[in-house]
């Protein structure tokens, strides 16, 4: 199994970068233009947790005042010790039911059509989401990370555990999740980026030593190429998005969904695209 040509690794890790903090799954679309650039397999699996640790690095990189104030004050003040417990308390669901069940996920769901059935009917919950928050704005009971409950934290590391279905989408299922629960659309955003550091981290350090069998120094030059280009488009994306949800709202993104999940599936029932 070869590492990919540096164009394949700075596609992917611009795919990356671009999809990791949206609700439109970044597995989702990795899967699928993987299969369109020919780069399947355990290798490429490796490689897109290697990108993904790219992306979270550049949560890292954007928040870390909030990161460094987290740890230096775990020792004596109790919003960093309540901003860690929440981070600990909202990793743990996905955490042991993706050790549990990781692999039969993987082998039965990584292809594109089962993808782009989640894209679908997660579209269809962020519509339905958006739409209840908008008819009830009296269920937004938390307005600043700061003032999160561990019990809100559970609540989206429990939503989290669906991003275990590719084409869910780790950030869909955390902020749309976090809205069901009363969580504005602003802090259910911004706790999903701060989920996706330990979240990414334990995948990332994971799958590289369940599978350092598959890796040489050879890999190091290209792996490295998907790496940065992953954090400068992510960092890119997470300002942006930063901007956007505080003006409006992921309608737009389901509708994407719909569409893309729509074309994979009409070009997989014509035979336009041998999906494998």
């Amino acid at each position: 199994m070869q590492p990919p040509d540096y164009l394949t690794a700075l596609i992917l890790g611009i795919v990356e970068g671009l999809t990791e903090f949206l609700p439109i799954s970044s597995t989702g679309h990795l899967i699928i233009a993987g299969s369109l650039l020919g780069y399947v397999g355990d290798k490429a699996k490796v490689f897109e947790i290697a990108i993904q640790s790219g992306a979270m690095m550049a949560v890292v990189w954007e928040y870390r005042a909030r990161f460094r104030h987290a740890i230096a004050g775990l020792a004596s003040d109790a919003m960093a010790r309540r901003f860690a417990q929440n981070l600990a308390v909202a990793f743990v669901p996905a955490a042991a039911l993706g050790f549990l069940l990781g692999k039969h996920i993987k082998t039965l769901l990584f292809h594109p059509v089962p993808v782009a059935i989640a894209f679908i009917v997660g579209a269809l919950v962020i519509l339905w989401a958006e739409r209840r928050q908008k008819l009830r704005p009296d269920t937004v009971r938390v307005a600043d990370v700061d003032a999160m409950t561990w019990q809100d934290a559970l609540k989206v590391g429990i939503a989290q555990t669906f991003a275990l279905i590719p084409g869910t989408s780790r950030s869909g299922a955390t902020i749309i999740g976090g809205m069901l629960f009363g969580l504005s659309r602003k802090v259910a955003t911004e706790f999903s980026f701060f989920l996706a550091v330990p979240t990414l981290v334990a995948a990332g350090a994971y799958s590289l030593w369940k599978d350092r069998a598959l890796l040489s120094m050879a890999d190091m030059p290209v792996f490295s190429a998907g790496f940065v280009v992953s954090f400068a488009s992510a960092l890119l994306c997470i300002r942006w998005l930063i901007r956007y949800v505080s003006r409006h709202d992921f309608v737009p993104f389901a509708w994407y969904r719909i569409a893309f999940g729509l074309v994979v599936l009409a070009t997989a029932w014509t035979g336009l695209v041998d999906w494998k």
